[in-house]
């Protein structure tokens, strides 16, 4: 945690290491009471001083996020590969009136096609980093960057024009590439983004930013424009092509059996066919891409048709990147389930923006914490008579972790007044135990 304390003042250093420290120790809910309570704390007199912390201190969680993702960089990063992120959103599921960002949106985990349901709660825009953890020996989506985008009627009364979920993922991807200026980087979003605004922000930057989507199979696509010939407007596109519906179904389109890693972690053979087009809608700026169509020659999934800002770029890769981003789905579902997110309490905005930040970036942080635990000692993975796994998920992560900041805590020493050995201290005992009753 050491690189962090430049963020905070010199008092308010010691009450954030005690709720980081709290928040990964306790079980169930993650409000500042858990949090002082699992670090012995619950007879704190001061303990508004904790809550202010959130509320009140002066800190920054941009920057925290900065230095998170150096720290990553750091000791996960090979350096050759181009540096891939998944961009999702999520609802954090809340109610009352006084969370003022909160809105209804549709439930993506209860609705379906035919049926839907809605929910209320505070939207997240989280931008991951999608890279191989190497004792898990799989894909894992690291949070590094997460900001609240509000609802619609949180601008009505300021007046404001609302700030689309697109304007959000703009932002952040410009900032991800001030933060990593050297870097070629991809980013990898579902097909709310494929939108034409921003796929020309990132193909506009002084340094491109690659943005991978999915795309309509009735996008209207054009081929480049031609040269100018010096008479009126220069024309910002060629002749309509084909739709990729029509190149779909057609008994000419030249298919490429290849051999992907798809979403359940198996190796696949699917047929592939992709080129380059010109993406244009009346009023917008026209955005050359390149499409890629996927087919199952089985049959058993449907066809899926991709679009990526950078035209030279491998389409196997490109269709890989984008299997990459279901990661993202389990990290939300990893935190909800072992960090405690939905559990939070705080009702004021500043607390409010800044708790699930934190709790989504303490994913990342205990991974790398057990990345360098493992260098030492294997992660031990836990195992029952009708369950057999190989290889450690975060549940296995976080337990380790805890498991040596509780042996840290309270270790066996010897009173200088004492010639008796207190092997365990009573007030630890306590702790345990008190962790242990109420842990649902």
């Amino acid at each position: 945690m050491t690189p962090f304390q430049p963020l905070f003042h010199v008092s308010t250093w010691q009450k954030v290491q005690v709720l980081l420290l709290g928040a990964i120790l306790a079980p169930g809910k993650r409000t500042v009471t858990a949090a002082l309570r699992v670090m012995g704390l619950s007879d704190e007199p001061r303990f508004a001083h904790y809550h202010q912390v959130l509320s009140r201190a002066v800190w920054s969680s941009g920057q925290a996020s900065r230095i998170l993702l150096a720290l990553l960089l750091r000791y996960l990063d090979s350096g050759e590969t181009p540096l891939v992120f998944g961009l999702d959103d999520t609802i954090e599921r809340r109610w009352g009136p006084q969370i003022r960002a909160r809105g209804i949106y549709r439930d993506p985990v209860r609705s379906s096609a035919s049926h839907l349901v809605k929910a209320s709660g505070l939207r997240w825009l989280s931008l991951m980093w999608l890279t191989p953890i190497p004792w898990a020996q799989r894909l894992w989506a690291l949070p590094v960057l997460t900001v609240l985008a509000p609802s619609e009627r949180y601008y009505e009364p300021s007046g404001r024009s609302p700030k689309k979920l697109t304007d959000w993922a703009r932002q952040m991807i410009k900032q991800l590439r001030r933060w990593l200026p050297h870097r070629m980087l991809v980013v990898v979003a579902d097909r709310s983004y494929a939108a034409l605004d921003l796929l020309h922000a990132c193909q506009a930057l002084a340094q491109p930013v690659t943005l991978i989507s999915r795309l309509r199979l009735d996008a209207a696509l054009y081929a480049p424009a031609p040269p100018y010939a010096g008479q009126g407007r220069p024309r910002k596109k060629g002749v309509r092509l084909s739709s990729l519906q029509t190149i779909l179904t057609a008994a000419d389109t030249a298919w490429t059996l290849v051999t992907l890693a798809w979403y359940d972690g198996q190796q696949r053979e699917m047929e592939i066919t992709s080129n380059t087009a010109v993406w244009y809608h009346a009023g917008k700026a026209p955005v050359p891409i390149r499409w890629v169509l996927v087919r199952d020659p089985a049959g058993k999934y449907e066809p899926i048709a991709l679009l990526a800002t950078t035209l030279d770029l491998d389409p196997i890769p490109l269709v890989e990147w984008f299997i990459g981003r279901w990661r993202t789905e389990v990290t939300f579902e990893e935190v909800r389930t072992h960090l405690g997110v939905e559990t939070q309490r705080q009702w004021s905005d500043n607390a409010i923006a800044r708790t699930t930040p934190v709790l989504l970036g303490l994913f990342s942080w205990v991974t790398l914490a057990a990345h360098l635990l493992c260098q030492e000692q294997p992660i031990p993975v836990r195992q029952a008579a009708w369950y057999t796994k190989d290889l450690p998920t975060f549940a296995d992560a976080i337990a380790w972790v805890r498991h040596q900041v509780w042996l840290a805590s309270a270790t066996f020493s010897t009173s200088p007044g004492e010639p008796d050995i207190e092997k365990v201290p009573r007030a630890f005992v306590d702790r345990l135990v008190d962790t242990l009753c109420y842990a649902t």
